[in-house]
């Protein structure tokens, strides 16, 4: 019963499902009060039975998956494409991000979408995770794992650090409305990992597994997360980034909480 109860408030909360629950809550009132005593008239009840006759007739013209659930969380790089990532970053309030590089992520166009968009609100939050190129044995490490175990590699670890890390401390001098932050692992997780909005309802989990061998980064399996798909998944995600915070340091020197 209290896990039903934190479903629906959840639920209202983040504002789903609300016209079947306002047709349930109707129905109940209106059973109550039918047995309680003849205060309610034929025609409200019947009007009420056909609204809910309609809602569930509407429910069922919506169209399925048309894949299995799999097949909807899991996918390569090339599976994204349909997430509309740019369009996400210059409508959400925060963006966290952790590659051993970010080199795929951090690409100009997707900084200026940062920019504009989440960086352009008073409320905008960035956080960028990448490796601590200081940490030599992480990083030789990292590279046998992503670079020197691919079939078909296109670019190396330590030279897209170095870029990347030029381009954080370029982003770190722009004036703008949001706050953004970056830091440095001393070790390579195994996954890279994108939160947007965690705390919205509409908040969206990416995680790739880096895995070992294959042809190339796009064939990586990524999974993507929703918190309508996965409320428990989606906050073991974002967890996992909070942690990656707090484990990495700040460039000039420590560990920040």
């Amino acid at each position: 019963m209290r896990a039903t109860l934190r479903r629906v408030a959840r639920d209202v909360r983040w504002l789903r499902q609300l016209d079947a629950y306002a047709i349930s809550a109707l129905a109940l009132v209106l059973a109550v009060l039918t047995v309680i005593g003849d205060v309610v008239s034929e025609n409200v009840r019947w009007a009420v039975a056909l609204a809910a006759l309609a809602a569930l007739v509407y429910r069922s013209t919506l169209p399925g998956p048309s894949r299995s659930a799999a097949e909807t969380l899991l996918g390569d790089r090339n599976s994204l494409t349909d997430v509309d990532v740019a369009g996400r970053l210059r409508r959400a309030r925060t963006v966290w991000l952790y590659a051993p590089s970010g080199v795929n992520f951090l690409t100009p166009e997707r900084c200026d979408a940062l920019r504009t968009g989440v960086l352009a609100r008073p409320d905008g939050k960035v956080r960028i995770v990448v490796l601590d190129p200081d940490e030599d044995a992480a990083v030789a490490m990292a590279t046998w794992q992503l670079d020197d175990s691919r079939f078909f590699p296109l670019q190396y670890l330590r030279p897209s650090l170095t870029t990347v890390l030029d381009r954080l401390r370029a982003m770190r001098s722009w004036r703008v409305a949001g706050a953004f932050r970056y830091r440095l692992l001393p070790y390579n997780p195994g996954f890279s990992l994108l939160v947007i909005d965690p705390d919205a309802g509409d908040g969206l989990v990416i995680a790739e597994m880096h895995g070992f061998g294959g042809e190339s980064t796009t064939s990586r399996m990524h999974v993507r997360i929703t918190r309508d798909e996965s409320e428990r998944w989606f906050a073991f995600w974002v967890d996992q980034y909070r942690a990656l915070w707090r484990a990495a340091r700040s460039e000039n020197g420590g560990s920040v909480s």
